[in-house]
């Protein structure tokens, strides 16, 4: 899916635009857990993410490589990304349809809590999987 699609918060205050990809991932890593109150299902946007003029953004960096996007207004979770923009993974929930994408990964696999599990054929990415893609040599663990 290449579409420009809209997007926003609960409350409306934080719309956007971006362009997703067709397949959502799914993160069961602590931060994206607490973050959210589950796992975080998002879709990669590439760094098409385009916020509406005005909107009240917060973020929180969780490292020194990444950050967590929110509507400060609502608390809706809107999407993780680096800090540098390059990958934006947005909150499927900030769709109209979040139907429309099919779950293609999990990732954090190995820090998923035992009391659920998706049955959805996925690809799944270790911490260690994940760290390698996205954080700085020195930052992996």
């Amino acid at each position: 899916m290449s579409d420009v699609l809209r997007g926003a918060c609960l409350c409306g205050a934080c719309g956007f635009s971006a362009a997703p990809g067709p397949n959502a991932g799914a993160c069961h890593c602590g931060m994206c857990r607490k973050w959210t109150g589950g796992f975080f299902l998002s879709v990669d946007c590439g760094a098409s993410v385009r916020f509406d003029a005005g909107a009240p953004v917060a973020s929180y960096k969780g490292s020194a490589w990444a950050e967590r996007v929110f509507c400060p207004k609502c608390g809706s979770s809107i999407l993780w990304q680096t800090q540098d923009g390059a990958h934006q993974h947005v909150s499927i929930q900030c769709f109209d349809d979040p139907g429309q994408f099919t779950l293609g990964v999990q990732v954090f696999i190995d820090r998923k809590p035992a009391n659920y599990a998706l049955n959805n054929q996925t690809e799944m990415m270790t911490e260690a999987e994940v760290f390698a893609m996205f954080a700085p040599e020195a930052e992996a663990r």
